[in-house]
């Protein structure tokens, strides 16, 4: 696994196990990691040991969001079963799809801000991987998406829940508030296509784990989201994918969130107001 991430300073680092380097140091032509996306996609990142620099451990690096811009943020509701289930919500028949502001997004370590109690007093939190796009494309068949999508992240979602039981109108509203997305510290780039299906998704509130299920359990796979939404609009780098949560948790102003999708990594959050 390679990984593309920003430091809080916003210089751009590619990592893998043996630790992160500067992106430039191992390839000068990529001077952000929204340049390297397409080469992510393409299976043509640079080596960490290859790059003339001492690699710096990640325990060592305070890590920003991965990305200086984000693009179209997609998410998706009810993709579990179980989870639309506990919504008393029919299962969909085609993907829920939803659109947050890139306001919305805070880096790793959050933290998240609840809105005034007036506004809402019932956020969730929903732990999700996140799919990176990584070139150019529109109207995919699913058999080609592995070759747009630059890699992964673990994010948190949050929702405004009893603002969108009032009227599911409201949905974009619910799911807006600045720091409704907290992204994970680095994208993480497979060499070879993940067995996504195989990987578990865990929403952990307070060191308890409230929810957890595997991405096999989706009603709609990753790939099958990109390649559907590919017909709505053409993806372009940097555009994100949040592919549903298997359960959400009300959080409360000193709780502490994490987001862990096996391989992929962790995310994590504290709660205020």
């Amino acid at each position: 696994m390679k990984y593309l991430a920003r430091t809080l300073e916003g210089r751009p680092m590619l990592g893998g196990e043996e630790g992160f380097v500067p992106l430039s140091a191992a390839d000068p032509d990529l001077t952000t990691v929204t340049a390297a996306l397409p080469r992510a996609a393409a299976g043509q990142l640079p080596d960490v040991v290859d790059a003339p620099a001492e690699s710096i451990d990640r325990e060592s690096i305070q890590f920003g969001p991965p990305l200086a811009e984000f693009g179209k943020l997609w998410g998706i509701g009810l993709n579990y079963a179980e989870h639309a289930g506990d919504l008393d919500e029919q299962r969909p028949e085609a993907p829920a799809s939803f659109f947050k502001p890139t306001s919305a997004v805070t880096g790793p370590g959050g933290p998240i801000r609840l809105p005034p109690a007036e506004r809402t007093d019932r956020v969730t939190a929903e732990a999700e991987l996140a799919v990176v796009i990584g070139r150019t494309c529109r109207t995919l068949e699913e058999e080609a998406v592995d070759d747009v999508v630059a890699g992964y992240l673990p994010v948190l979602d949050m929702t405004a829940e009893d603002v969108l039981q009032r009227n599911p109108r409201f949905l974009t509203r619910a799911k807006s508030f600045d720091s409704f997305l907290v992204v994970g510290s680095a994208i993480a780039v497979p060499e070879t296509p993940l067995s996504l299906e195989e990987l578990s998704v865990k929403t952990i509130v307070n060191e308890r784990v409230v929810a957890e299920n595997r991405i096999e359990n989706m009603l709609f796979p990753p790939r099958e989201l990109v390649a559907f939404h590919s017909d709505v609009a053409t993806l372009e780098p940097g555009d994100v994918f949040s592919t549903g949560t298997p359960g959400a948790e009300p959080i409360e102003p000193g709780d502490h969130v994490r987001a862990t999708v096996d391989v992929i990594g962790s995310v994590e959050a504290p709660v205020v107001r």
